[in-house]
């Protein structure tokens, strides 16, 4: 049901100290941030190392969801999303195991989305969303139409470009040999 968990939710008070501990410190790399002026907030992504990533999440205006959250707290984790190819499916099996939920949100084009309370889920807001094909709608994350792959030759021999969901090409160098091996293997599961 769960593809990979997207991004860990971090909500501040002081939204320019922690994006600078993020990139000065430890390297993160901004990949998108947009206000949402509905729910008076800014959420602003950010990619490190292996294409994890993190969110921080801060009020932009009053009254704001996060109010609550950051009253007793400078802050702290607010909320892992989990990706799911289907929000649907993720929402029977919910029910079927008889675990509420609340803030359905469904825009196909763009994202599906809900969410499990702290009180069952072992003390943390656990999101659950879908990525429509219209997700990343900032260049160069946007994701790619067609195949999520390619190949090509280079000096050393190939590069096999491989598009990551949280919105950044994985790259890998691979000899003849690498690449003869990877089309056995993949012949294999295909046969398999």
């Amino acid at each position: 049901m769960i593809a990979r968990i997207d991004h860990v939710g971090i909500a501040v008070k002081n939204y320019e100290t922690a994006k600078a501990f993020l990139e000065k410190v430890l390297g993160a790399v901004s990949v998108a941030s947009m206000e949402d002026s509905n729910l008076n907030y800014l959420w602003h992504i950010f990619t490190l190392g292996d294409m994890s990533r993190m969110e921080l999440i801060t009020p932009s205006g009053e009254p704001s969801f996060l109010a609550n959250f950051l009253k007793t707290r400078e802050g702290g984790i607010h909320h892992i999303t989990l990706e799911t190819a289907d929000i649907h499916e993720a929402k029977r099996r919910l029910e079927e195991n008889k675990v509420p939920y609340f803030g359905f949100n469904e825009i196909p084009e763009l994202w599906s989305e809900l969410f499990i309370h702290p009180k069952d889920t072992f003390g943390v807001l656990i999101q659950i969303c879908q990525f429509g094909p219209k997700y990343h709608l900032i260049e160069p994350v946007k994701r790619p139409q067609g195949k999520r792959w390619r190949i090509q030759s280079n000096e050393t021999g190939y590069e096999l470009s491989v598009h990551h969901p949280g919105g950044v090409e994985l790259k890998l160098s691979l000899t003849k040999e690498e690449i003869k091996d990877l089309l056995k293997d993949l012949m294999k599961a295909l046969e398999g």
